[in-house]
Protein backbone atom coordinates (compact mmCIF):
# COMPACT_ATOMS: atom_id res chain seq x y z
CA UNK A 1 0.00 0.00 0.00
CA UNK A 2 3.14 2.41 1.11
CA UNK A 3 4.23 1.89 -2.56
CA UNK A 4 1.41 2.52 -4.26
CA UNK A 5 0.63 5.82 -2.73
CA UNK A 6 4.13 6.98 -3.06
CA UNK A 7 3.75 5.58 -7.14
CA UNK A 8 0.56 7.88 -7.31
CA UNK A 9 2.55 11.11 -5.40
CA UNK A 10 4.27 10.71 -8.57
CA UNK A 11 1.67 12.19 -10.53
CA UNK A 12 1.45 15.40 -8.85
CA UNK A 13 5.69 16.14 -9.76
CA UNK A 14 5.95 19.25 -11.08
CA UNK A 15 9.49 19.75 -11.76
CA UNK A 16 11.68 16.99 -12.63
CA UNK A 17 15.11 16.24 -13.26
CA UNK A 18 15.72 13.18 -16.53
CA UNK A 19 19.31 11.49 -16.79
CA UNK A 20 20.27 9.72 -19.35
CA UNK A 21 23.34 7.67 -19.47
CA UNK A 22 25.69 6.78 -22.52
CA UNK A 23 24.63 3.68 -23.43
CA UNK A 24 21.18 4.52 -23.47
CA UNK A 25 21.50 7.63 -26.04
CA UNK A 26 24.27 6.03 -28.34
CA UNK A 27 25.13 2.69 -30.34
CA UNK A 28 28.25 0.46 -29.30
CA UNK A 29 30.16 2.50 -31.78
CA UNK A 30 29.60 5.95 -29.35
CA UNK A 31 27.75 7.52 -32.23
CA UNK A 32 24.47 8.51 -31.43
CA UNK A 33 21.49 7.04 -32.02
CA UNK A 34 18.50 9.09 -33.28
CA UNK A 35 15.71 6.92 -33.14
CA UNK A 36 16.48 6.14 -29.45
CA UNK A 37 17.07 10.19 -29.08
CA UNK A 38 13.75 10.82 -30.60
CA UNK A 39 11.88 8.11 -28.59
CA UNK A 40 13.12 9.67 -25.20
CA UNK A 41 13.15 13.53 -26.81
CA UNK A 42 9.18 12.37 -27.33
CA UNK A 43 8.72 11.66 -23.36
CA UNK A 44 10.66 14.29 -22.32
CA UNK A 45 8.53 17.10 -24.69
CA UNK A 46 5.15 15.69 -23.44
CA UNK A 47 5.96 16.05 -20.24
CA UNK A 48 7.36 19.51 -20.78
CA UNK A 49 4.15 20.38 -23.20
CA UNK A 50 1.74 18.75 -20.33
CA UNK A 51 2.92 21.85 -17.41
CA UNK A 52 5.53 20.19 -16.40
CA UNK A 53 9.26 21.76 -15.73
CA UNK A 54 11.87 19.94 -17.37
CA UNK A 55 15.75 19.29 -16.40
CA UNK A 56 17.89 16.71 -19.05
CA UNK A 57 20.88 15.16 -17.68
CA UNK A 58 22.54 13.99 -20.60
CA UNK A 59 25.46 11.74 -21.02
CA UNK A 60 27.15 10.73 -24.53
CA UNK A 61 28.89 13.56 -25.64
CA UNK A 62 32.54 12.16 -25.20
CA UNK A 63 31.02 8.25 -26.62
CA UNK A 64 29.53 10.92 -29.81
CA UNK A 65 33.27 12.47 -30.10
CA UNK A 66 35.05 9.18 -30.21
CA UNK A 67 32.65 7.99 -33.10
CA UNK A 68 33.69 11.52 -34.80
CA UNK A 69 37.52 11.16 -34.18
CA UNK A 70 37.37 7.22 -34.95
CA UNK A 71 38.54 6.13 -31.63
CA UNK A 72 37.37 2.62 -30.75
CA UNK A 73 37.82 2.76 -27.21
CA UNK A 74 37.67 5.19 -24.24
CA UNK A 75 41.24 6.64 -24.10
CA UNK A 76 42.83 6.78 -20.64
CA UNK A 77 44.80 10.27 -21.15
CA UNK A 78 43.13 13.52 -19.54
CA UNK A 79 43.52 14.87 -23.30
CA UNK A 80 42.23 12.73 -25.35
CA UNK A 81 38.51 12.79 -22.90
CA UNK A 82 38.58 16.26 -23.18
CA UNK A 83 38.87 16.11 -27.17
CA UNK A 84 36.19 13.64 -27.59
CA UNK A 85 34.09 15.40 -25.37
CA UNK A 86 34.55 18.93 -26.63
CA UNK A 87 33.68 17.58 -30.11
CA UNK A 88 30.89 15.08 -29.39
CA UNK A 89 29.05 18.28 -27.03
CA UNK A 90 28.66 19.68 -30.64
CA UNK A 91 26.97 16.42 -32.35
CA UNK A 92 24.68 15.75 -29.37
CA UNK A 93 23.51 19.53 -28.85
CA UNK A 94 22.88 19.60 -32.61
CA UNK A 95 20.59 16.70 -32.79
CA UNK A 96 19.14 17.78 -29.42
CA UNK A 97 18.12 20.74 -30.89
CA UNK A 98 16.61 19.87 -34.04
CA UNK A 99 14.39 16.95 -32.36
CA UNK A 100 13.20 19.19 -29.45
CA UNK A 101 12.26 21.77 -32.00
CA UNK A 102 10.01 19.38 -33.79
CA UNK A 103 8.25 19.07 -31.11
CA UNK A 104 7.57 23.18 -30.04
CA UNK A 105 10.12 23.03 -27.09
CA UNK A 106 12.99 24.69 -26.75
CA UNK A 107 16.33 24.17 -24.99
CA UNK A 108 19.63 25.69 -23.23
CA UNK A 109 23.32 24.17 -22.92
CA UNK A 110 24.26 24.43 -19.39
CA UNK A 111 27.95 23.08 -19.03
CA UNK A 112 29.04 22.27 -15.46
CA UNK A 113 31.92 21.21 -13.22
CA UNK A 114 32.20 20.07 -9.86
CA UNK A 115 34.41 23.20 -9.05
CA UNK A 116 31.82 25.75 -10.36
CA UNK A 117 29.01 24.12 -7.63
CA UNK A 118 31.89 24.11 -4.65
CA UNK A 119 31.72 27.79 -4.72
CA UNK A 120 29.06 29.53 -3.23
CA UNK A 121 28.38 32.44 -5.05
CA UNK A 122 28.81 30.41 -8.51
CA UNK A 123 26.77 27.78 -6.94
CA UNK A 124 23.78 30.10 -6.68
CA UNK A 125 24.35 31.59 -9.97
CA UNK A 126 24.11 27.97 -11.93
CA UNK A 127 20.56 27.86 -9.61
CA UNK A 128 19.62 30.74 -10.65
CA UNK A 129 20.31 30.47 -14.47
CA UNK A 130 18.87 26.58 -14.09
CA UNK A 131 15.83 28.00 -12.84
CA UNK A 132 15.16 30.96 -15.18
CA UNK A 133 15.76 28.95 -17.97
CA UNK A 134 13.03 26.01 -16.33
CA UNK A 135 10.68 29.50 -15.23
CA UNK A 136 11.40 30.41 -19.17
CA UNK A 137 9.95 26.92 -20.56
CA UNK A 138 13.15 26.06 -21.93
CA UNK A 139 14.51 22.58 -21.14
CA UNK A 140 18.32 22.99 -20.02
CA UNK A 141 20.33 19.65 -21.13
CA UNK A 142 23.18 19.44 -18.33
CA UNK A 143 26.51 17.88 -18.94
CA UNK A 144 29.58 17.92 -17.16
CA UNK A 145 31.83 19.92 -18.92
CA UNK A 146 34.43 17.58 -19.96
CA UNK A 147 36.57 19.26 -22.36
CA UNK A 148 37.97 21.54 -19.17
CA UNK A 149 37.18 19.10 -15.92
CA UNK A 150 40.30 17.44 -14.44
CA UNK A 151 40.28 14.56 -12.03
CA UNK A 152 40.32 16.59 -9.37
CA UNK A 153 36.98 19.19 -10.28
CA UNK A 154 34.74 16.07 -12.15
CA UNK A 155 31.73 15.08 -10.47
CA UNK A 156 32.78 11.50 -10.93
CA UNK A 157 29.60 10.67 -13.31
CA UNK A 158 26.57 12.13 -14.55
CA UNK A 159 24.44 10.08 -11.90
CA UNK A 160 26.22 11.68 -9.20
CA UNK A 161 25.45 15.04 -11.28
CA UNK A 162 21.74 14.53 -11.74
CA UNK A 163 21.44 13.95 -7.96
CA UNK A 164 23.00 17.53 -7.37
CA UNK A 165 20.92 18.90 -9.87
CA UNK A 166 17.69 17.66 -8.78
CA UNK A 167 18.75 19.19 -5.23
CA UNK A 168 20.10 22.35 -7.26
CA UNK A 169 16.76 23.26 -8.49
CA UNK A 170 14.09 21.78 -5.78
CA UNK A 171 12.92 18.64 -8.30
CA UNK A 172 9.87 17.33 -7.41
CA UNK A 173 11.27 13.85 -8.59
CA UNK A 174 14.74 12.66 -10.07
CA UNK A 175 14.64 9.45 -13.33
CA UNK A 176 17.91 7.84 -13.70
CA UNK A 177 17.51 5.93 -17.03
CA UNK A 178 19.95 3.14 -17.82
CA UNK A 179 19.80 -0.10 -19.78
CA UNK A 180 18.03 -2.27 -16.90
CA UNK A 181 14.21 -1.95 -15.58
CA UNK A 182 16.18 -0.74 -12.08
CA UNK A 183 18.04 -3.45 -9.02
CA UNK A 184 17.61 -6.66 -9.58
CA UNK A 185 17.52 -9.46 -6.34
CA UNK A 186 19.11 -12.54 -6.28
CA UNK A 187 16.44 -13.93 -8.41
CA UNK A 188 16.51 -11.61 -11.19
CA UNK A 189 13.43 -10.12 -10.14
CA UNK A 190 13.02 -5.98 -10.65
CA UNK A 191 12.92 -4.33 -7.25
CA UNK A 192 9.80 -2.17 -7.24
CA UNK A 193 10.33 -0.19 -4.15
CA UNK A 194 13.09 0.17 -1.58
CA UNK A 195 13.17 2.74 1.41
CA UNK A 196 17.03 3.19 1.45
CA UNK A 197 19.97 2.36 -0.17
CA UNK A 198 21.96 0.22 2.72
CA UNK A 199 24.54 -2.73 2.72
CA UNK A 200 21.66 -5.05 1.49
CA UNK A 201 20.43 -2.91 -1.18
CA UNK A 202 24.10 -2.21 -2.75
CA UNK A 203 24.98 -6.17 -1.96
CA UNK A 204 22.75 -7.27 -4.74
CA UNK A 205 24.81 -5.09 -7.38
CA UNK A 206 26.95 -6.58 -9.41
CA UNK A 207 28.65 -3.85 -11.70
CA UNK A 208 30.50 -4.47 -14.87
CA UNK A 209 32.80 -2.17 -16.17
CA UNK A 210 32.07 -0.32 -19.78
CA UNK A 211 34.10 0.69 -22.75
CA UNK A 212 32.06 3.96 -23.15
CA UNK A 213 30.27 4.36 -20.15
CA UNK A 214 31.32 5.08 -16.47
CA UNK A 215 28.54 4.65 -14.53
CA UNK A 216 26.29 1.67 -13.32
CA UNK A 217 24.22 0.11 -10.99
CA UNK A 218 26.09 1.07 -7.57
CA UNK A 219 26.92 4.95 -8.62
CA UNK A 220 22.90 5.35 -9.54
CA UNK A 221 22.04 3.89 -6.33
CA UNK A 222 24.18 5.62 -4.44
CA UNK A 223 23.17 8.93 -6.06
CA UNK A 224 20.02 8.41 -5.34
CA UNK A 225 20.58 7.75 -1.99
CA UNK A 226 21.54 11.88 -2.10
CA UNK A 227 18.83 13.25 -3.67
CA UNK A 228 16.43 11.05 -1.19
CA UNK A 229 18.32 12.46 1.74
CA UNK A 230 17.45 15.93 0.49
CA UNK A 231 13.70 14.61 -0.03
CA UNK A 232 13.56 14.30 -3.98
CA UNK A 233 11.84 10.60 -4.49
CA UNK A 234 14.12 8.93 -7.59
CA UNK A 235 13.20 6.32 -9.89
CA UNK A 236 15.88 4.08 -11.79
CA UNK A 237 14.32 2.76 -15.00
CA UNK A 238 15.19 1.51 -18.38
CA UNK A 239 15.24 4.62 -20.80
CA UNK A 240 15.57 1.76 -23.93
CA UNK A 241 11.59 1.03 -22.78
CA UNK A 242 9.16 3.56 -25.32
CA UNK A 243 6.90 5.39 -23.12
CA UNK A 244 8.80 5.25 -20.07
CA UNK A 245 8.48 8.41 -18.40
CA UNK A 246 5.29 8.85 -19.27
CA UNK A 247 4.15 5.73 -17.48
CA UNK A 248 6.61 6.49 -14.29
CA UNK A 249 4.63 9.58 -14.01
CA UNK A 250 0.99 8.28 -14.61
CA UNK A 251 1.81 6.25 -11.51
CA UNK A 252 2.34 3.36 -13.25
CA UNK A 253 5.14 0.21 -11.53
CA UNK A 254 8.21 1.31 -13.65
CA UNK A 255 11.60 0.61 -12.38
CA UNK A 256 12.83 0.85 -8.62
CA UNK A 257 11.38 4.04 -6.51
CA UNK A 258 13.31 5.32 -3.37
CA UNK A 259 11.22 7.43 -1.80
CA UNK A 260 12.68 9.75 0.72
CA UNK A 261 11.73 10.59 4.21
CA UNK A 262 11.43 13.91 5.29
CA UNK A 263 13.88 16.31 4.93
CA UNK A 264 14.74 19.82 6.27
CA UNK A 265 18.47 20.33 5.66
CA UNK A 266 18.67 24.48 5.03
CA UNK A 267 19.48 24.73 1.36
CA UNK A 268 23.34 26.24 3.05
CA UNK A 269 23.38 22.92 4.75
CA UNK A 270 23.05 20.81 1.52
CA UNK A 271 25.37 23.05 -0.20
CA UNK A 272 27.97 22.01 2.85
CA UNK A 273 26.87 18.33 2.89
CA UNK A 274 26.64 17.29 -0.50
CA UNK A 275 28.42 20.03 -2.89
CA UNK A 276 32.04 19.99 -1.36
CA UNK A 277 34.63 17.20 -1.25
CA UNK A 278 36.22 17.02 2.18
CA UNK A 279 39.93 18.20 2.81
CA UNK A 280 40.95 16.75 6.06
CA UNK A 281 39.11 14.83 8.66
CA UNK A 282 38.91 15.51 12.30
CA UNK A 283 38.24 11.98 14.80
CA UNK A 284 36.34 12.59 17.42
CA UNK A 285 35.87 11.09 20.69
CA UNK A 286 32.52 9.41 21.72
CA UNK A 287 31.48 13.06 24.24
CA UNK A 288 32.23 15.75 21.09
CA UNK A 289 29.59 12.69 18.70
CA UNK A 290 26.79 13.06 21.57
CA UNK A 291 26.82 16.84 21.71
CA UNK A 292 27.42 17.16 17.73
CA UNK A 293 24.33 14.72 17.32
CA UNK A 294 22.33 17.17 19.74
CA UNK A 295 22.72 20.23 17.78
CA UNK A 296 26.20 21.34 19.64
CA UNK A 297 29.14 22.71 17.93
CA UNK A 298 32.21 20.87 17.70
CA UNK A 299 35.21 22.62 20.41
CA UNK A 300 39.00 21.37 20.87
CA UNK A 301 38.41 18.92 23.89
CA UNK A 302 36.54 16.27 21.96
CA UNK A 303 38.72 16.05 19.34
CA UNK A 304 41.31 13.39 19.35
CA UNK A 305 43.33 13.28 15.92
CA UNK A 306 43.86 15.63 13.03
CA UNK A 307 44.45 14.13 9.32
CA UNK A 308 44.54 16.15 6.25
CA UNK A 309 46.69 19.71 6.00
CA UNK A 310 43.71 22.13 5.52
CA UNK A 311 43.44 25.86 6.03
CA UNK A 312 40.74 28.24 7.77
CA UNK A 313 37.47 27.98 6.19
CA UNK A 314 38.07 24.59 4.82
CA UNK A 315 35.05 21.33 4.08
CA UNK A 316 36.18 18.70 6.75
CA UNK A 317 34.52 15.58 7.53
CA UNK A 318 33.88 14.26 11.55
CA UNK A 319 34.46 10.74 12.18
CA UNK A 320 34.25 9.14 15.95
CA UNK A 321 37.31 7.05 16.90
CA UNK A 322 35.59 3.89 15.05
CA UNK A 323 35.55 5.67 11.91
CA UNK A 324 32.20 6.03 11.65
CA UNK A 325 31.30 9.02 9.42
CA UNK A 326 29.71 11.60 11.87
CA UNK A 327 29.22 15.25 10.41
CA UNK A 328 30.76 17.51 7.91
CA UNK A 329 31.56 21.58 8.35
CA UNK A 330 33.38 24.27 7.60
CA UNK A 331 36.44 24.48 10.09
CA UNK A 332 37.26 27.98 12.19
CA UNK A 333 40.82 26.89 12.54
CA UNK A 334 43.89 25.19 10.10
CA UNK A 335 45.13 21.83 10.54
CA UNK A 336 47.83 22.94 12.29
CA UNK A 337 45.89 25.46 14.58
CA UNK A 338 43.66 22.11 15.48
CA UNK A 339 46.72 20.01 15.91
CA UNK A 340 47.87 22.53 18.75
CA UNK A 341 44.50 22.80 20.30
CA UNK A 342 43.01 19.02 20.44
CA UNK A 343 41.64 17.73 24.27
CA UNK A 344 42.20 21.29 25.26
CA UNK A 345 38.76 23.00 27.89
CA UNK A 346 39.71 26.74 25.57
CA UNK A 347 41.23 28.57 23.18
CA UNK A 348 42.43 31.88 22.19
CA UNK A 349 39.51 32.31 19.53
CA UNK A 350 36.27 31.69 19.84
CA UNK A 351 36.57 28.22 21.23
CA UNK A 352 34.65 26.38 18.63
CA UNK A 353 36.07 24.10 15.42
CA UNK A 354 32.89 24.30 13.96
CA UNK A 355 30.27 26.19 14.60
CA UNK A 356 26.64 24.58 14.75
CA UNK A 357 25.35 26.71 12.28
CA UNK A 358 28.29 25.77 9.65
CA UNK A 359 27.92 21.74 10.33
CA UNK A 360 25.67 18.97 8.95
CA UNK A 361 25.07 15.99 10.54
CA UNK A 362 25.32 13.05 8.51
Amino acid sequence: MTQKIHRESLKNAKRIVVKAGSKVLVQRTGRPDKRRLGLLVDDLAKLQNGGCEVAFVSSGAVGAGLDALGMKTRPKAMPDLQMAAAVGQIRLMSIYDELFSQRACRVGQVLLTYDALKHRERHLNARNTLLNLIANRIVPIINENDAISTEEIKFGDNDVLAALVAILVDADALVLLSTTDGLRDSNNARVSYIEEVDDDVLGLVADKQDKLSTGGMASKLKSAQIAARNGVPVVIANGRKTGVLTRIFEGKNEGTLLFPKESNISKRKRWIAFFNRAEGHLVVDDGAADAMAKGKSLLPVGIRAVEGAFKIGAMIDVRSVGGKHLARGLTAYSSEEISGLMGQKTSGKSGVVIHHDNMVIL
